[in-house]
C-alpha cells in the first residue's frame, strides 16, 4: 500500500472543517461580529418556527370552535369571531363565545311550519 493510493473519506467533514476555518478567520482578522451575527442568524432560523408551530398551536386551541347549527343540526367546525355559512344548510351563521348564532336581519319573524290536514268538502 502506497501513500498515494491512501484516502481518508469522512463524509461533511471538508464541508464542517471550511465552515469552522473561515469562522476562525473572520474572528482573527476582526470580524468576529460578522461571525456571531452568522450564527445568530442560523440559531433563529432553527427556533423561530418551531416556536411559531407552538404559538399557532396555542393559539387554535383556543379560537377553533365546534358546535351544531341552530337550524338544521349540523356539526362542524369554525374559527371564533367569524362569519360563515352552514355546510349543510348554507344558514349565515355568526361564531360567538364558543357557539354557532343565526345572522338574521332586524325584524326577521321565525316561524314553524305546522302541516294541517285538509278535507274536501263535496257539495
Amino acid at each position: 500500500m502506497s501513500i498515494k493510493n491512501f484516502q481518508f473519506n469522512v463524509p461533511g467533514l471538508g464541508c464542517a472543517l471550511s465552515v469552522f476555518l473561515s469562522f476562525w478567520l473572520l474572528s482573527a482578522i476582526g470580524l468576529g461580529w460578522l461571525a456571531k451575527s452568522v450564527l445568530i442568524l442560523m440559531v433563529c432560523l432553527v427556533t423561530l418556527p418551531a416556536i411559531a408551530f407552538f404559538v399557532f398551536r396555542w393559539w387554535l386551541k383556543r379560537n377553533l370552535v365546534e358546535d351544531k347549527c341552530p337550524v338544521c343540526g349540523y356539526e362542524f367546525t369554525g374559527l371564533n369571531q367569524t362569519q360563515m355559512r352552514c355546510p349543510s344548510c348554507s344558514e349565515p351563521l355568526l361564531i360567538e363565545q364558543g357557539h354557532f348564532q343565526r345572522v338574521t336581519p332586524p325584524g326577521t319573524i321565525d316561524v314553524q311550519a305546522v302541516e294541517v290536514s285538509a278535507k274536501q268538502i263535496e257539495e
